[in-house]
């Protein structure tokens, strides 16, 4: 499988969403670090480098999006058909 977005790219990528529902919600850092329990410099720091530890990662999530999000990722996707003979057999 070739994967195309690196594991750097995807951390940004996670900063990035985290920040953006930060602001959508008009929360600063400090709001945020008060209700996750997330010191707001790790906040500032993740919003910049993309690094956190996966705990305070889930932590942060869970007040500006929903942990049923993450969770999916946990599931095995359904694999697509590749020919007309698996969709008839589906």
């Amino acid at each position: 499988m070739l994967d195309f977005v690196t594991a750097p790219d995807l951390q940004k990528q996670l900063a990035n969403a985290v920040r953006e529902r930060r602001r959508k919600r008009k929360w600063s850092r400090q709001k945020l670090a008060d209700r996750s329990t997330v010191p707001a410099s790790t906040i500032k720091k993740f919003e910049t480098t993309g690094q956190i530890s996966l705990r305070q990662f889930i932590l942060l999530w869970q007040c500006v999006d929903s942990l049923d999000r993450l969770a999916q990722l946990t599931k095995t996707p359904t694999p697509t058909p590749s020919s007309i003979k698996e969709v008839l057999e589906q």
